[in-house]
């Protein structure tokens, strides 16, 4: 296990240095005594469905050669859906949305479940609240998601959880009354604005790869000039970790791309290499990801092991999972996957685009609205 510091600073701006361990072993950072969730069969009353399949995410070996790229390769092409779906497809769909219902049909089984309880709300970025495009620079939102996140953020503590550079997440978003967590959750800090969700007047920053942030420069570096060659390859760097997208290169040149990537990754011993929506990620070996930081989130506004408390995770990439993973292990709140084409996943409903995850907030803002109009 590593040793890390978080530091905390009051409203004088003094800062506190707090130890936190974060472990390599496979124990949860915080234990919980909440049941697992409640299964129930499709359309049924209860707020989570069973996962007919283990989910399968790619944690790619470095070594093997050949052999590796090419299962690399084909797992590439396996989360690339075309964007039109065939007849078969929709069959598919439909099948797999009995066990993952829109969060929009099931709102009121949603609201139901959140009685008694305070709704915290995590967000991911690309694909979630912003489309995905071609050059991830451009992964603008719209002002009227802006305007959503706004209002949620009013009623609900929420946090943006992405795999982007906490920074370039920010100057996405434009709100600085949310949490965000860059990097997939190792680049964590509180509201810069006042926000009535703060745990006390305590800023949070936790940062708990800060050890890795030369090496993941240099391998920044290694990779621009070594995927230099291969067109519409671009390297990320996200501080504390770092993306290689393939949106815009040629399918004929992903092995060439892997290949590349793997010869890299040999010399860091230190770095694992994950796959998420047409994008390679390498990453730091410590345990940490979403999940943790959803986690370490949930004990900063003081709901570590509170039953008083439903977390909703919004997202739609592999990394995810690690948070849908969480929220079902603790028994307590729900994932909400963002798909148009089936996916195994941890997450018990789902939404098909940014534009109904959009419409969920504002269906969630209204519902708050009434039920404390109807209090008063």
């Amino acid at each position: 296990m590593t040793n890390q510091n978080v530091v905390v600073s009051d409203a004088k701006g003094v800062a506190v240095t707090v130890a936190v361990t974060v472990t390599v072993a496979n124990q949860s950072m915080f234990s919980s005594s909440v049941p697992k969730p409640r299964t129930a069969e499709a359309g049924g009353g209860a707020g989570c469905f069973t996962i007919p399949r283990n989910i399968k995410l790619l944690k790619v070996e470095t070594e093997g050669g050949a052999a590796r790229v090419n299962a690399w390769v084909d797992s590439l092409r396996a989360s690339s859906p075309p964007r039109v779906k065939s007849a078969t497809e929709t069959v598919d769909y439909s099948s797999w949305n009995l066990h993952h219902p829109s969060a929009m049909s099931m709102f009121e089984e949603i609201t139901n479940y959140s009685k008694g309880k305070q709704i915290v709300l995590f967000l991911d970025y690309d694909g979630t609240l912003s489309p995905i495009v071609e050059d991830p620079d451009r992964a603008f939102m719209s002002r009227e998601m802006r305007n959503a996140v706004k209002a949620a953020a009013r009623y609900f503590p929420t946090a943006i959880v992405s795999g982007r550079c906490r920074d370039k997440v920010h100057s996405f978003v434009k709100l600085g009354e949310l949490y965000y967590a860059g990097s997939h959750g190792m680049d964590i800090k509180g509201p810069s604005k006042s926000s009535k969700y703060k745990n006390g007047n305590q800023a949070v920053l936790f940062q708990p790869a800060s050890e890795f942030v030369p090496m993941i420069d240099e391998v920044c570096k290694i990779l621009v000039e070594k995927t230099r060659s291969i067109s519409g390859a671009r390297v990320e760097n996200n501080k504390f970790c770092l993306s290689v997208h393939f949106r815009c290169v040629d399918e004929k040149s992903w092995a060439a791309l892997a290949e590349q990537v793997r010869l890299v990754l040999n010399e860091y011993p230190k770095l694992r290499l994950t796959q998420g929506r047409k994008v390679l990620e390498i990453r730091p070996t410590i345990k940490w990801d979403k999940g943790k930081a959803l986690e370490f989130l949930l004990e900063s506004l003081g709901y570590a092991n509170s039953n008083e408390v439903l977390p909703v995770y919004i997202g739609d990439d592999r990394t995810d999972e690690d948070a849908f993973k969480v929220l079902r292990d603790r028994g307590q709140g729900f994932g909400i996957l963002v798909s148009k084409v089936p996916k195994e996943t941890n997450a018990s409903y789902s939404l098909q685009e940014p534009a109904e995850v959009k419409d969920f907030l504002w269906r969630l803002v209204e519902w708050k609205r009434l039920s404390q109009q109807q209090r008063n």
